[in-house]
C-alpha cells in the first residue's frame, strides 16, 4: 500500500510518497500550488504510475484551532483529488506542525533565515 502525503499551500504543494510497505516517506519535488488543475493531473498520473492507493492532505488550522481560508482550500482540493483520482483522500490535522518543525530545526542550530527553505 503506497500513500502520497501533501502539504497543501497557495504557492507550493509539498509531496512525499511512502515505500511499498507504507513505513517510510520519501520527499518528492514540490508541485506548483498556483496551478491546481495541473497539480491534480500530475497527482492522478503519479497515482497510476506508482500504485498510490491513498492520499493524505494536510489540513492547516489557525493558532486558536479554527479553520480559515487555507483549510477551506485544502478541503476543496482534497475533494477534487478524490473525485479525479478515484483514490481515498484523508485530511490530516497539521495544527502546530510548523511550530514543532521550527523548534526542532532551531535545536539543530539553524537560524530563522535558514529555516525558511525547510519549513513551510
Amino acid at each position: 500500500m503506497r500513500v502520497a502525503a501533501l502539504d497543501f499551500g497557495k504557492v507550493r504543494i509539498g509531496l512525499a510518497v511512502s515505500d511499498e510497505l507504507g513505513l517510510m516517506a520519501h520527499p518528492r519535488a514540490h508541485l506548483d500550488g498556483r496551478q491546481p488543475g495541473r497539480c491534480l493531473s500530475e497527482l492522478c498520473a503519479l497515482a497510476e504510475s506508482e500504485q498510490i492507493t491513498r492520499f493524505l492532505v494536510g489540513l492547516p488550522r489557525q493558532l486558536d484551532g479554527r479553520e480559515g481560508v487555507s483549510a477551506r482550500r485544502a478541503r476543496a482540493f482534497a475533494a477534487k483529488l478524490a473525485e479525479r483520482s478515484g483514490r481515498s483522500v484523508e485530511l490530516v490535522d497539521e495544527w502546530l506542525t510548523t511550530v514543532e518543525a521550527s523548534a526542532r530545526l532551531r535545536d539543530q542550530g539553524l537560524s530563522s533565515r535558514e529555516q525558511k527553505s525547510r519549513v513551510d
